[in-house]
């Protein structure tokens, strides 16, 4: 294979994992950002983001000297034959993404490229931040920009959209098994140099511990700029409409007397709809669902285009972790003075990402209400305490049951799954009630304890 010399720009979750995913395949990889002390954390083995395996990934590639930590751009430019922007794009008050970040970058690199050395080939600039359709373009513009401003217009790039597919929690095992790499742009040689350096994917040809290993083979998809970008949205939306799907099923399974977790696989098992996504609880959070369906619609109304379904899908999400505090009125009757334990706060295992979380949503409506609400999580405790000073957090699952009137599962992780349901009754006060917000646990064995 062909080792490439890699830049990452924007030590993220994205770019983190990209880095020592694309260093640990055989590549020669910086990555930079122009947050001083977190660099100087990386460059001493301290990972900023909990991410299942990657502090042990970036400590191994940064010892074979693969992965290097830098605040310079500029050198990493000159160096680099491919650029990846893995900065963050938050979401505007108007539900758009916002592009700031990426547009820095951007005129950063056309700077960059103006003042160094003629180069033998192209840079392939790479989005790989979430972005709407037409930022290729926008990018594009702006590295032209850059580089005018720095006296040198006709600097030699190509920009290609590659976006990102990583599930929180599993992030390291999606970058190097994904279900498919897709990339974007408008002149062929850019895509060509970005399949020489996902060879080793596409083609399952790197070392690997995993006996047998997940794929033989991954799917390279190629298209335009545009189209690339909107896989990335098509598909968040698809999955977030799904989880909606199945919630709405779940609360008229309710009101009818079904088992939504029956009806869920007996619907799963059909191969046009598969059984991934629908699993009924509390509704989708976490940074990309919630940010990339705004965005969408923000797109949408952009043209005059009302997005009814993605409207739709966003209320019910809504509506869900509402349904938690009805289900506590309707049974405690008031929630002053009553005790609240919240099991799990992240927006889902294996990650102690708070963005967006049910979790904190549901802590601030029932501490209006006069509730005192304790919360459990074995990773994101102390940030919950960062983000909500008012949230009592413990780090042991039965001590946030201790006392408590009512439990809520909001976070399935496996302490929870695991939860001994007669302790945890004996150590609740009456009328000891547990609202299981991920279908999580046995409800038989649950009324039974």
């Amino acid at each position: 294979m062909k080792e490439f010399n890699v830049g990452v720009v924007g030590a993220g979750h994205v770019g983190l994992v990209t880095s020592a995913c694309l260093a640990d395949i055989g590549h020669w990889v910086t990555l930079v950002d122009v947050d001083e002390e977190r660099m100087a954390d990386l460059k001493v083995g301290e990972v900023p983001v909990y991410e299942p395996g990657l502090e042990a990934l970036v400590d191994e590639v940064a010892r074979r000297g693969r992965l290097r930590f830098s605040t310079e751009l500029t050198s990493v430019v000159s160096a680099a034959d491919v650029l990846f922007i893995c900065v963050g794009t938050p979401q505007g008050d108007d539900g758009s993404a916002d592009l700031s970040n990426v547009g820095a970058v951007a005129k950063s690199v056309g700077r960059a490229l103006a003042e160094a050395e003629e180069r033998e080939h192209p840079l392939v600039v790479v989005n790989k931040s979430t972005v709407p359709m037409g930022s290729g373009d926008y990018v594009s513009m702006l590295i032209q920009e850059g580089a005018a401003e720095a006296g040198n217009g006709s600097v030699d790039y190509r920009v290609v959209s590659n976006p990102e597919f990583l599930r929180e929690g599993s992030a390291v095992y999606d970058s190097l098994f994904p279900d498919r790499i897709v990339l974007g742009a408008h002149r062929r040689d850019g895509l060509d140099v970005m399949r020489a350096l996902y060879e080793p994917v596409v083609e399952q040809s790197f070392p690997t511990k995993l006996d047998p290993r997940p794929k033989v083979a991954v799917p390279f998809v190629t298209t335009d700029l545009a189209s690339a970008e909107m896989i990335k949205y098509a598909a968040n939306a698809f999955l977030a409409t799904k989880i909606s799907f199945i919630n709405e099923i779940a609360n008229i399974c309710e009101l009818v007397g079904a088992d939504v977790g029956n009806v869920a696989h007996g619907v799963g098992l059909d191969e046009r709809i598969g059984s991934r996504f629908l699993q009924a609880g509390m509704g989708w959070g976490g940074s990309c669902f919630p940010k990339d369906v705004a965005a969408l619609k923000s797109v949408a109304r952009e043209y005059d285009h009302q997005p009814v379904l993605l409207d739709a899908v966003v209320a019910v999400n809504e509506l869900q972790w509402k349904q938690v505090i009805t289900k506590l009125q309707r049974e405690l009757h008031t929630l002053k003075g009553k005790r609240i334990a919240l099991l799990g706060l992240a927006f889902k295992p294996n990650t102690d990402d708070l963005r967006e979380a049910p979790s904190l949503k549901v802590a601030r409506a029932l501490n209006r209400r006069g509730a005192r609400v304790t919360g459990y999580d074995p990773v994101a405790g102390k940030k919950a305490v960062r983000l909500q000073s008012d949230l009592r957090v413990v780090f042991d699952l039965y001590e946030a049951l201790s006392e408590a009137h009512a439990a809520i599962v909001v976070t399935e992780w496996e302490e929870v799954r695991s939860l001994d349901l007669e302790e945890a009754a004996s150590l609740m006060k009456p009328p000891k009630l547990l609202v299981d917000g991920r279908n999580a646990l046995d409800p038989r064995a649950a009324s039974a304890a």
